[in-house]
């Protein structure tokens, strides 16, 4: 099979395009893709630490990484769980929610500018071959 006509190189090659739209888009605001996605993940009411990583799908030592990165810039705090005196809470500060907010409008942008290009039945078949394609990878 060409590799250009796999579903994992279809996936591969387009996730890299648009990592690297939201990568030149936040290189604009000093900061990443990966921080913006963490942002637009944390709650407002907090986040534990440990749900955060399979929520965003990355590995702890990434994870924390980008919870030092982004506590550094002061976008996070950490606050010990009151219902579990050894986990933390992910907070966004005052800087974080801001920037939260501009993630999500370039987030938002961008879905925009792809559903204004497809028909309603094509997003909903995009979103039964993205859904399949997860079960899948999943078994």
């Amino acid at each position: 099979m060409e590799k250009l006509k796999t579903f994992d190189y279809a996936l591969r090659s387009t996730w890299q395009s648009v990592a690297n739209m939201y990568n030149k888009e936040a290189c604009k605001y000093d900061s990443t893709m990966s921080a913006g996605f963490a942002l637009l993940s944390i709650e407002s009411f907090g986040t534990p630490s440990t749900a955060l990583g399979p929520k965003m799908g990355i590995e702890n030592t990434s994870l924390s990484r980008l919870l030092n990165s982004l506590e550094e810039k002061r976008l996070i705090e950490r606050k010990p769980n009151p219902k579990d005196g050894r986990g933390r809470l992910i907070y966004l500060t005052k800087l974080g929610f801001e920037k939260r907010e501009l993630s999500k409008k370039i987030v938002l942008g961008f879905n925009k500018s792809i559903t204004n290009k497809l028909s309603k039945s094509e997003i909903n078949t995009f979103f039964k071959v993205i859904n399949c394609i997860n079960t899948e990878s999943q078994k």
